[in-house]
């Protein structure tokens, strides 16, 4: 299981610290009042790998970069199997581990296999697509699926991301996978979101039984419903998300959306960090705003809002009370 993530005042410390070391990188002092506060707790450790992350997308390492890339290069440009993949990444993750960068092996790993799937978009990216059994997807931001089509069944698996499915009308079953479990519609429209070790559903026609992938416990959700689930178990159905499936017009709507949700939302469509300071959880927003522009949509926000952008450092940006 993953560990929780930092609040967001220890991130932020974690990106304070990564300003002021980057500016005065020679400053022993300040180096090592930085060690004593990164050793003070494991939260304060996971806080800094994640602003190393997240400032690494901006100013990668050479010499990984250079790595993965050839990498791809070769994926794209050969025939590879998912196994010939892994025994690359093994060769890629022991160089990783002795540069004593772990961490950074299950990411690359998960990035790697992503760029493998059929289908995939990158962050800000919007996909719509026809599959030859006559269905409709369409990706969300940062989305990686297969698709396969026997003369049994039409299957999709969903690694990352979010994918909206209109089925077209055909006999053979029609199955998406996810790490959580298995979705089996039955003539519907319907959008599956893979996020945080959770499959999320949204039945907007028809219906969808969901089976757990451990447990292999069952439960249908008919349109106008949604539900969450794990490989052990489900929430119960629920009114499915309003507006949900309007990313797939590249909007997102809000209607009356607390701020924290808004942000989080918007989060998905920008690279880097978009964090929120706590004491503005009460405000809520109203409105339909373009994903293709998420700087245009932060400005909008500030117009109608008692809010204000900071910027730490490139790709770390917080929204603060002005």
């Amino acid at each position: 299981m993953p560990a929780p993530t930092p609040d967001h005042q220890t991130l932020q410390e974690a990106a304070d610290w990564f300003a002021r070391l980057s500016s005065e990188p020679h400053n022993l002092a300040q180096q090592h009042a930085w060690q004593q506060w990164l050793d003070r707790s494991d939260s304060h450790r996971q806080a800094w790998r994640y602003v190393e992350r997240v400032s690494q997308r901006f100013a990668p390492l050479q010499d990984d970069r250079e790595t993965a890339s050839r990498t791809l290069q070769a994926l794209h440009h050969t025939p590879t199997s998912r196994r010939q993949v892994l025994r690359t990444l093994s060769v890629i993750s022991g160089g990783l581990l002795l540069g004593g960068l772990a961490w950074r092996h299950a990411a690359l790993t998960e990035q790697l296999l992503a760029w493998q799937a059929g289908y995939r978009t990158s962050t800000g990216e919007i996909l719509e697509r026809t599959l030859a059994d006559g269905s409709r997807i369409w990706l969300n931001s940062a989305t990686a699926l297969d698709v396969a089509l026997s003369t049994s069944q039409r299957s999709l698996r969903l690694y990352e991301g979010e994918v909206l499915i209109v089925t077209g009308s055909d006999p053979r079953p029609f199955i998406v996978h996810t790490a959580q479990g298995s979705l089996s519609p039955l003539g519907t429209r319907f959008s599956v979101r893979e996020r945080a070790a959770r499959t999320q559903l949204n039945v907007y026609e028809g219906a969808v039984q969901v089976r757990c992938a451990a447990s292999h416990h069952t439960r249908v959700a008919k349109a106008g419903e949604g539900l969450s689930f794990d490989s052990h178990g489900t929430t119960p159905p629920e009114p499915a998300q309003p507006g949900r499936e309007s990313w797939s017009k590249g909007i997102l709507l809000a209607q009356d959306m607390p701020l924290p949700q808004f942000i989080e939302e918007l989060a998905d469509y920008r690279r880097g960090h978009l964090g929120l300071d706590p004491g503005l959880a009460h405000l809520r927003v109203m409105g339909t705003f373009p994903l293709h522009d998420t700087d245009q949509v932060l400005a909008m926000l500030e117009g109608v809002l008692p809010i204000r952008m900071e910027q730490t450092f490139p790709g770390w940006t917080t929204v603060k009370p002005r």
